[in-house]
């Protein structure tokens, strides 16, 4: 069978503020209320007010379906849902009903830093990916060997990663979130790390991991890496999907909106 993805009347908000910090409260309430009169140019979620409590819609009934093959990128404002929609596909939010149907192993690369122990050192903390991914001890043996070459770490490889510099840990990270082969991979935005040397050796690596999945969901500002990597586009907008369809398409008429909003100097 092959990957896909199905979502119906995908909602999902967050509340923002409850009964304590009243002063707190009278202040975003007000600002809430003035935000709600507003055009915000698409720009967070929609905001409702209900007793004492500020919810903020930020996703507003998605219905789109992703087939194997796909190449699937998200735009729109900061604010706009695409980390949520990426989180709720991962399983990170849950959405709390049936709206969302996968098939197939998905894998999101939003923080390679993430599951990271400082504690620990940057073996140990393979070993315990590998313990995750379920890998015998031979082929943790293997992995251990890869990423200590490919992080190019020397002798920190067997220090605490606490005592690393960000742009090892940084490679650590890359090293770690890009050794699975997902059926489904999830991207925010297009990951590169390091000096222009390792960057090109990360370009690679992250080009396999793409080139091995069947559906890639990316979002990214830079829309020449959506032009470069996608084959059709979702257009949020407030949370709400306003355009879906091949890349060029939707991406011209996104850049139509910018120019139309934006103010001039």
């Amino acid at each position: 069978m092959t990957a896909h993805i199905q979502v119906r009347d995908l909602s999902l908000s967050f509340p923002v503020l409850h009964g304590s910090a009243r002063s707190l409260k009278k202040t975003l309430l007000s600002r809430a209320k003035a935000t709600m009169t507003r055009d915000t140019g698409g720009v967070g979620g929609k905001m409702h007010i209900g007793g004492d409590v500020v919810v903020v819609q930020a996703l507003c009934n998605l219905s789109f379906d992703l087939e194997g093959g796909e190449r699937v990128g998200l735009v729109g404002h900061n604010g706009a849902g695409k980390t949520t929609l990426l989180r709720v596909l991962a399983g990170i939010y849950e959405t709390g009903d049936s709206s969302l149907d996968i098939k197939g192993d998905t894998h999101a690369l939003i923080d390679p830093k993430a599951g990271m122990n400082g504690e620990l050192t940057g073996r140990e903390n393979v070993q315990l990916f590998a313990c995750r991914l379920g890998l015998d001890r031979e082929k943790t043996e293997a992995l251990e060997r890869d990423v200590e070459t490919f992080a190019e770490l020397d002798a920190f490889f067997d220090l605490p990663v606490r005592l690393y510099s960000s742009g090892m840990s940084i490679r650590l990270g890359f090293a770690l979130a890009t050794v699975p082969r997902p059926r489904i991979l999830l991207m925010d935005e297009w990951f590169m790390a390091g000096d222009q040397r390792f960057q090109e050796k990360a370009r690679q690596r992250l080009e396999g991991m793409v080139d091995a999945a069947e559906i890639l969901v990316i979002t990214s500002h830079s829309l020449p890496i959506l032009r470069e990597w996608c084959t059709r586009i979702l257009w949020l907008e407030g949370g709400e999907l306003r355009m879906d369809g091949p890349t060029d398409v939707v991406l011209d008429a996104y850049i139509a909106a910018l120019d139309k909003t934006a103010v001039p100097v």
